[in-house]
């Protein structure tokens, strides 16, 4: 008789070694954004997110050497989640209108993911009190603006920006304006509508100096 057992019946597929910790890692990280934007930074201890998880103390040492790591990754996952957005939305929108689509991120960002608002706001929050936190922010936050770096390169040179521009400069305003503007959208929405981050950022390039290009890494260090 031919043996057609499914469902239920079958042998379950034993994970790997790889894949069994990144499963606790994930679990974790996540106990730790609901926790955290629950009870704060400060009041979430490592057993209350370890017991949300269903794990043990001994796994959170296993994969974060602290609970300031810990959140620290949390944050990196969520930024790097919003990043690969931001680069998706700009080659789909290239060649119509990718500032005005950016807005859009905006806006869902600060409509709907208001636990990790919460979770940066917090850590900010300890870190002002902790240089080792705020170490952990800087290091995270270069990342980030390394990430945007690449991609405000390229609109620098499709609005024939003049290299006078310091795209690192341009990166570090875009990103303070992007989190300032979720946080007054959050205050009031009619404060920031659909379409302001997109146009501020219009506005920014249309007062900058036009040339002749911009050069490449190569060509300035020659």
């Amino acid at each position: 008789m031919v043996d057609d057992r499914s469902g239920d019946d079958a042998m379950p597929v034993r994970m790997t070694r790889a894949e069994n910790q990144a499963r606790t890692r994930a679990a974790l990280l996540d106990a730790a954004a609901q926790t955290c934007a629950r009870k704060g930074y400060a009041a979430a201890s490592v057993d209350e997110i370890a017991a949300a998880a269903g794990y043990s103390v001994g796994a959170v040492y296993s994969n974060f050497s602290s609970k300031e790591q810990l959140f620290s990754e949390l944050m990196a996952e969520r930024a790097s989640g919003r990043l690969d957005q931001v680069v998706q939305t700009i080659e789909e929108n290239a060649d119509r209108r990718p500032l005005m689509a950016l807005s859009r991120i905006l806006v869902e960002i600060a409509d709907n993911d208001i636990e990790f608002e919460a979770i940066q706001a917090e850590f900010w929050l300890h870190a002002v009190r902790n240089p080792d936190a705020m170490q952990i922010l800087r290091d995270r936050s270069a990342r980030t603006l390394a990430a945007l770096c690449e991609i405000l390169a390229d609109a620098l040179e499709r609005n024939n920006i003049d290299d006078s521009v310091s795209v690192e400069g341009f990166a570090v305003v875009v990103l303070a304006l992007f989190q300032g503007l979720i946080r007054q959208r959050r205050i009031d929405p009619d404060r920031v509508p659909d379409e302001l981050f997109g146009q501020a950022l219009a506005w920014q390039l249309a007062g900058m100096p036009k040339g002749s290009g911009r050069k490449t890494a190569s060509a300035k260090n020659r």
